[in-house]
């Protein structure tokens, strides 16, 4: 652009508190915009190189570098579908997250709010952990296959034995698996039902996780608006618009 303040690669990299060397990693990483050099071969940077950074950095807190290099660097190609793409997709991991907590939270409502079998407050065989879940012994077996149950072997005769924990978890998955929920989601909530013991300390948990979605959410919306700001004051934005 033309106008504006010539930079000092010293004072580029001052602005954003980082070494120069840096600097020249994010030049040949394409998360700052190619320099022009002097006669004598120094490079050439201006405000737009300073904006860049600065908006590089406030990327990286919402979509993470590895995102930022890409998002970055399609721009400074003039791949702005291509950074658009990339940045949606950033996005769309987040709409994965929150529905996959949705429906985790779901399903502990669905196992808190679902009518407790009789399940034996001593070890029990399969068929009689069958019978109070309302399911086969071949379904149990199933579940223990896929990692679900965890019953011990009796010794001597090598018999599945059901202790009070596992035959709660045979109870969990019948409840869940009637409520359609997938497999993956039934391990999430076993898992976190071994780990913390206590269904409450548990939607704390998941609560706590959704409330660091709804900041990482929001460092991502204040990193794309500063991408559009950047875009807009070189006027990325309207190149794909005036091919009609």
């Amino acid at each position: 652009m033309t106008g504006e303040r010539r930079w000092r690669l010293v004072d580029v990299a001052a602005s954003a508190g980082i070494s120069t060397q840096q600097v020249r990693n994010y030049l040949a990483d394409g998360v700052l915009p190619p320099t022009d050099r002097t006669p004598s071969g120094y490079r050439v940077f201006t405000d737009r190189h300073v904006r860049a950074l600065a908006v590089a950095r406030r990327m990286a807190e919402g979509h993470g570098w590895a995102r930022t290099r890409e998002v970055l660097a399609a721009v400074h190609r003039g791949e702005l579908p291509a950074a658009l793409a990339a940045l949606d997709a950033g996005h769309a991991e987040l709409d994965r997250e929150r529905a996959e907590i949705a429906r985790v939270l779901g399903a502990f409502e669905t196992v808190l709010g679902g009518r407790p079998a009789a399940v034996p407050r001593r070890d029990a065989r399969i068929g009689e952990v069958a019978a109070q879940v309302g399911v086969r012994t071949s379904q149990l077996r199933l579940w223990e296959q896929r990692g679900l149950l965890r019953p011990h072997r009796q010794r001597g005769t090598g018999y599945r034995v059901y202790d009070v924990a596992e035959g709660r978890a045979a109870q969990v998955v019948a409840l869940l698996r009637r409520g359609g929920y997938p497999f993956e989601i039934i391990t999430a909530v076993l898992d976190e039902l071994r780990s913390t013991g206590r269904p409450d300390r548990v939607r704390a948990e998941l609560a706590r996780r959704e409330q660091e979605l709804n900041r990482r959410s929001l460092r991502r919306l204040r990193a794309s608006a500063a991408l559009y700001d950047y875009l807009d004051a070189t006027g990325e934005p309207a190149r794909p618009l005036d091919g009609g």
